[in-house]
């Protein structure tokens, strides 16, 4: 939804630039082409008004204009106007008199004798006003446009006797129109290109950032272990992704602290009460016999205490990492087999029998310590649960994308309330199934652990064909496999 939401945000931006840049080029191509019209208009005029003068001045008027547009047209030049190359002379004009006949044109002999006395240019003139038209040619072709400026001629009294009015086509200033207009059209488009890119750039710089960030919280607030996300190299989002992870800590921290000194105090009040009443109760006057009861129950009492410290400063040190970094290469059967190994003397003391199903090596990433206490502690709880003579299973079984190692018993198994509550912090199925042994209800809360720190997970069930089978799954396609 959020990812969706950046994008159309993006979108509306990107239309609202888009519309912007329109709107100015739109502009810009109109004025540039109204400019240059208007400069062209103003050089125009200056010519008008120098052939009007001379003109006036000239006693043989049309044969000098004659002759100096027939030689104007014969001069060969090469002038680069910006990037357009001219190389021929492209302004005309007409002469009339002060009835608007043309006495003579420099590109249409044959309108000699026509009447323009109703063509603006020439109308306007001889009313002693500024007369200007643009004219097409061909009326279904826009680039036909011809511009006409005109001057009066006028005697030594200043009356008005006739006009010369200059003309241009509007084809010829075009190529200057469209090379600006191809400049102003590319140079908007790659300015609103640029700006496109940086919004795009902050949207990736800041706001994926924001997003990765964003879905963090929310796995913290679901109980997963996951890391820090990587945001990138900006210093705001990574300020911010050290200060939510440290704020994270410092939270799980206090409350880590509260749970364990409240489930701590709660299953600590058993033992101490038992050693209590049984130190009470020793006296000199005891039977050596009753002494050695109460005092083999002190002991193990004070053994329970000890392990149930030790297993909380296991457990301890595997909920404060919030994930595993660097993990090596190892073999999981040498993993499996050595776990084996630490549980033999117990499971034989027991009169339990540890078999095994393993395939070739199996290459994995992980952490050989956790992983082994973690086997180890499920094997345990199978011996535990284990009749005399039962046989233990442990199994490993690779498959497309995951690997799972499994542990079997014999036992009664466990029932579905029990299962579900198995891997919760002091919770044992023992003290309402009271099996060989005691535990203290922080071995599979430890196995857990490890299975998640993984990237994995745990589970524990009871099989159909009789026993339990407790599992743990690690996936291959982790996060910090497909970073290395």
């Amino acid at each position: 939804m959020k990812l969706r939401l950046t994008r159309v945000t993006l979108f509306f931006v990107a239309l609202i630039l888009g519309l912007g840049f329109y709107r100015l080029s739109e502009y810009l191509l109109q004025d540039t082409e109204s400019q240059t019209f208007q400069a062209t208009e103003e050089m125009m005029v200056d010519t008008a008004h120098i052939l009007a003068s001379l003109v006036e001045s000239e006693s043989e008027t049309l044969y000098a204009i004659e002759e100096l547009f027939e030689a104007a047209k014969k001069r060969h030049f090469s002038a680069q106007i910006f990037r357009h190359l001219k190389t021929s002379v492209g302004i005309n004009a007409y002469v009339t008199d002060q009835e608007g006949i043309i006495l003579f044109d420099s590109k249409y002999p044959e309108r000699a004798g026509e009447d323009f006395s109703q063509k603006r240019d020439v109308f306007l003139t001889l009313q002693g006003k500024y007369g200007v038209r643009s004219s097409r040619t061909n009326k279904q072709d826009d680039n036909s446009s011809v511009m006409h400026v005109a001057a009066p001629v006028r005697d030594l009294d200043q009356n008005i006797v006739g006009c010369v009015t200059v003309y241009k086509a509007q084809a010829d200033v075009r190529a200057f129109i469209d090379m600006r207009e191809r400049d102003i059209i590319s140079g908007t488009f790659f300015i609103g290109l640029g700006i496109l890119l940086l919004i795009i750039a902050v949207f990736i710089w800041l706001f994926r950032p924001i997003a990765k960030l964003t879905e963090y919280a929310r796995a913290i607030s679901r109980g997963e272990r996951i890391p820090k996300p990587n945001v990138g190299l900006g210093n705001e989002v990574n300020t911010l992704a050290d200060a939510l992870h440290a704020m994270r800590e410092s939270l799980e921290g206090r409350k880590y602290a509260d749970q364990y000194v409240q489930t701590l105090t709660h299953e600590l009040k058993t033992p101490l009460a038992a050693i209590k009443g049984a130190a009470e109760l020793i006296d000199d006057k005891m039977p050596a016999k009753d002494r050695e009861h109460f005092l083999d129950n002190i002991r193990n009492q004070t053994n329970r205490c000890e392990r149930m410290i030790r297993r909380l400063l296991e457990l301890s040190a595997v909920e404060s990492q919030s994930h595993l970094e660097d993990l090596p290469e190892i073999d999981l059967v040498q993993v499996c087999q050595q776990s084996i190994l630490d549980m033999t003397p117990l499971a034989e003391a027991s009169d339990v029998k540890i078999t095994s199903t393993f395939p070739e090596p199996y290459s994995f990433y992980a952490n050989e310590r956790l992983l082994r206490s973690a086997v180890s502690q499920l094997l345990e709880n199978a011996i535990h649960f284990s009749p005399e003579r039962g046989t233990i299973n442990l199994a490993l079984i690779g498959e497309q994308g995951s690997v799972k190692i499994s542990v079997t018993d014999g036992g009664p198994g466990i029932p579905d309330f029990a299962a579900k509550r198995a891997f919760e912090r002091f919770y044992s199925y023992r003290k309402e199934a009271p099996a060989k042994g005691k535990g203290n209800g922080l071995g599979l809360s430890f196995v857990r652990e490890v299975a998640e720190l993984h990237n994995g997970t745990a589970s524990i069930q009871s099989r159909s064909a009789g026993g339990t089978v407790a599992t743990i799954t690690l996936r291959e396609d982790r996060p910090e496999l497909a970073e290395k």
